[in-house]
């Protein structure tokens, strides 16, 4: 291994190097995100409407499109600093085992008990709630990340936390779920037969394993009919991918540390809260015209929201009771297969990513599962953490940018999302060692229901 680099293995920004703002990418975008629609009026959802469901607060950032720099409370800022700063990594070990001329960095999001990126939002939109004086939030998740950091916020401070689990995730994933339970959240598999939305489901999808629009319609409906109730979300709306620029500003500052300019820049996507985390501040010098970047979005086969779905307005859940956002979308009646990536079992994708991808501005690229899984396994075992099945779709074409330096000769650097840890997840890993995974890709056929669904706007 060369080490005559002066660049260290991993990159910590001191306490005081944090950020102390969010950034709001959609203040530089010439394009902004089309509003959320009303589906009864079709006119735009006014901040009045959506503090039903969200938080006041928390609407006022979704609805901003113009303030570039949004401060971080004290209280949130204290409490990432139990986590953060996240390292920037070198991924000497990996480089050295493709022998390529690459340079490979990732961002670490998994030093936290959730295990990934999500408790930067979570803890912010917790605090919102905690400050309008509500009595709890309600949620929906896929893999379990987001509930899990939901569970850990809402114990912090004094909140009910109530999880709509995807059914298939619920049961492969026990461990995720009780560590939930254990943070005092009440947890149920969705779609649940506790709701009107999850019974109507039932009855049209008998034995479906669910998805996360369904459980996002359950969680929805929850917290209509419960005082003192707002519903959370941990990817997709505009607010997220603010609290989640803390990733991006932080990878930003210490490549700044040390000289280090990324030519390419890749997430795993599926509602875009990480990948969206991770770019906003590179997009937002893209946008600017000060520097040029290649950002590769990263999702499974098995949900193209990006390369095969269409960019119209949809609802961005299954049993159609939300607002409707202009985005990529598979439909909202598709329902993936039981892909063990269950964090990106989402039909449709960010607004923001989607005008941004629409808009030339970012590439995107789907792969199969097994694949995934490889490159899971090549990376576990060079760089010694075993990574979330979601993130190794960003490792995936990581490590194949990497190949292709190593056939050009081409010196990139090259800057990927780890997102979390996949310890939660062996399920997965047992069913690819033992050779029971495999690949699931959505015919045409398979499509067209959910495209012939799509509201007429």
């Amino acid at each position: 291994m060369s080490t005559n680099e002066k660049i260290p293995y991993k990159i910590y920004l001191s306490e005081e190097e944090m950020p102390k703002e969010w950034y709001n990418v959609r203040a530089d975008m010439k394009n902004k995100p089309a509003p959320l629609v009303n589906p009864g009026t079709g006119k735009p959802m006014t901040a009045e409407e959506l503090s039903g469901v969200f938080c006041k607060e928390l609407v006022d950032q979704e609805l901003d499109d113009d303030t570039k720099n949004i401060p971080i409370p004290e209280e949130i800022f204290n409490f990432y600093k139990m986590y953060r700063p996240s390292p920037l990594v070198r991924a000497y070990c990996l480089e050295e085992k493709l022998q390529t001329p690459a340079k490979i960095y990732y961002k670490f999001e998994g030093n936290n008990t959730s295990g990934s990126h999500k408790l930067n939002s979570a803890i912010a939109q917790a605090y919102y709630a905690k400050k309008q004086g509500l009595k709890g939030v309600t949620t929906e998740t896929g893999a379990g990340q987001w509930g899990t950091a939901l569970s850990m916020a809402c114990s912090y401070l004094d909140l009910d936390c109530v999880v709509y689990m995807v059914k298939v995730s619920y049961e492969q994933k026990p461990f995720r779920r009780e560590v939930m339970r254990t943070y005092g959240a009440s947890v149920t598999p969705s779609p649940s037969d506790t709701t009107e939305v999850g019974k109507k489901i039932l009855a049209e999808h008998p034995g479906t394993t669910g998805s996360l629009g369904c459980a996002i319609s359950e969680a929805v409906e929850y917290a209509v009919t419960h005082e003192g109730y707002r519903y959370v979300l941990g990817s997709v709306l505009n607010q997220v991918l603010l609290h989640q620029s803390v990733i991006g500003l932080e990878a930003k500052k210490a490549c700044e540390k040390y000289g280090i300019e990324p030519d390419v820049i890749i997430g795993c996507a599926g509602g875009g809260s990480n990948l969206g985390g991770l770019i906003s501040p590179f997009m937002g010098e893209k946008l600017r015209g000060e520097k040029d970047y290649r950002f590769i979005a990263v999702e499974p086969a098995s949900c193209p929201s990006f390369t095969r779905g269409k960019f119209a307005y949809d609802f961005c859940d299954t049993g159609q009771i939300c607002p409707l956002a202009k985005m990529y979308t598979l439909g909202s009646g598709f329902i993936p297969s039981a892909s063990h990536a269950g964090g990106l079992r989402f039909h449709g994708m960010s607004p923001v990513l989607s005008q941004l991808y629409h808009d030339g501005m970012m590439d995107a690229v789907a792969v199969e599962q097994t694949a995934v899984f490889e490159a899971a396994e090549r990376f576990a075992r060079v760089e010694g953490i075993l990574p979330a099945p979601e993130s190794s779709h960003a490792i995936k074409v990581a490590i194949d940018e990497a190949l292709k330096c190593k056939e050009t000769g081409e010196e990139k650097t090259i800057l990927f999302g780890l997102t979390g840890t996949g310890y939660f997840d062996m399920v997965a890993y047992e069913k690819f060692h033992n050779g029971e995974m495999s690949d699931y890709v959505p015919t045409d056929e398979d499509l067209k229901p959910g495209f012939d669904s799509l509201p007429d706007l």
